[in-house]
């Protein structure tokens, strides 16, 4: 299919999908004699693979152990399974890390919203900004 047809049916528009060519991330094809280039049809499930695998967060370099082999078409399970599990415990550290930012940004809420009454705005932040050094 043609990159134009290729760009429609995965949403994508036509330069992202020749700067992942160009990145190796989709096998490169020659131009035909009229001077367009002629993509395989699985090119699209590769394409959808790295859209999902963004959206997952992984970056164009981890996405390269995701993606089936150029040629043979074939996935390397052990790579794959391998770079899922990594993706897997680095979300779990974020959100280890996302719920400690929760938790203080709240202190920091709670710290203002309980203002003892007819104390001044500022001296309610130096008290709770030295809450945080206790």
């Amino acid at each position: 299919m043609k990159i134009g047809e290729l760009a429609q049916m995965s949403g994508l528009n036509a330069s992202r999908i020749r700067f992942y060519e160009a990145q190796g991330l989709i096998p490169k094809v020659e131009r035909q004699g009229n001077g367009y280039r002629r993509y395989p049809p699985q090119v699209l499930q590769t394409l959808n693979i790295i859209q999902r695998a963004q959206q997952a967060g992984f970056s164009l370099d981890e996405l390269k152990t995701l993606l089936p082999h150029p040629v043979t078409g074939d996935f390397n399970e052990q790579a794959l399974v391998a770079s899922l599990m990594r993706k897997v415990e680095q979300i779990e550290a974020m959100q280890v890390h996302l719920a400690e930012n929760r938790a203080q940004l709240l202190a920091v809420i709670d710290g203002i919203t309980s203002r003892p009454e007819g104390m001044a705005c500022h001296a309610n932040a130096e008290r709770v900004m030295q809450s945080f050094k206790d």
